[in-house]
């Protein structure tokens, strides 16, 4: 069931999603080579804390960390770690915090000491964070999940890369994930999809890969990699449709 949101939630939901952005600033001028994972971490609870909130992540069932941090072919869901970040990495920073009872989700994909040596791997960041706001736009009262859908796997198949069709965006609120499922590619005919309403909360989330369409388990069940070891990436922003169109939360 799709739970819609008042306006009064909504800018409960703005204020956590504002205080989250600053969390993520904060550890920014962590994000280096030389830095463990795990120190990313340990500083973002702390972080959440101060400002007010608790780890939307903590409330997963068995997951007890505060972001998750894919390094290259790691996609999501990879636990911080005494592993230290080196330069050229691809590290995602994917993070959520719950305040006041509402939770708000956002990732950020960044190479290591700044741009890649990599020409490829800089354009591949580049088309999917421009795909995160593409289809933000198309977040507005009258369409449909699936117009989002249809932006994001156009934009990232149509430059010769790959959606991971088992993980997708989702709906947001008093629990980090609800429905509706937001796809990265049409799953149905655009016009059957669920159509968007005033109050809807979703995360939309570009989640692809340079190589495959194939995901695999690490061993510890929770990281997930790419099947042929190439390079992953996500972008993520939670999103609040109100009469004015998209509002971007995070």
């Amino acid at each position: 069931m799709v739970y819609l949101k008042s306006d009064a939630e909504i800018e409960v939901m703005a204020e956590g999603g504002r205080r989250l952005k600053a969390v993520v600033k904060e550890l920014t001028p962590l994000i280096k080579a030389g830095t463990a994972t795990k120190e990313i971490d340990e500083k973002a609870e702390e972080l959440i804390k101060a400002q007010g909130g608790r780890s939307s992540f903590m409330t997963v069932s068995g997951y007890k960390f505060s972001t998750c941090t894919p390094i290259n072919e790691q996609i999501v869901h990879t636990k911080p770690s005494k592993r230290v970040l080196k330069d050229g990495d691809v590290l995602t920073l994917d993070i959520g915090m719950l305040y006041k009872g509402w939770h708000t989700d956002h990732a950020i994909t960044k190479v290591i000491g700044g741009e890649s040596k990599d020409k490829n791997i800089n354009k591949f960041l580049k088309i999917g964070e421009e795909t995160l706001y593409q289809a933000i736009k198309q977040a507005k009262i009258g369409n449909r999940l699936g117009h989002i859908s249809e932006v994001i796997e156009k934009a990232i198949t149509g430059n010769g890369y790959f959606i991971i069709k088992e993980l997708t965006g989702h709906g947001i609120g008093r629990k980090l994930h609800e429905d509706p499922y937001v796809f990265g590619f049409v799953d149905q005919p655009v016009n059957k999809s669920p159509l968007i309403k005033k109050g809807l909360v979703i995360a939309i989330e570009i989640i692809y890969t340079m190589g495959t369409d194939h995901m695999i388990y690490e061993e510890d069940n929770w990281s997930i990699i790419t099947k042929d070891r190439s390079i992953s990436a996500c972008f993520e922003h939670t999103i609040a449709i109100t009469d004015k169109g998209p509002v971007i939360l995070t």
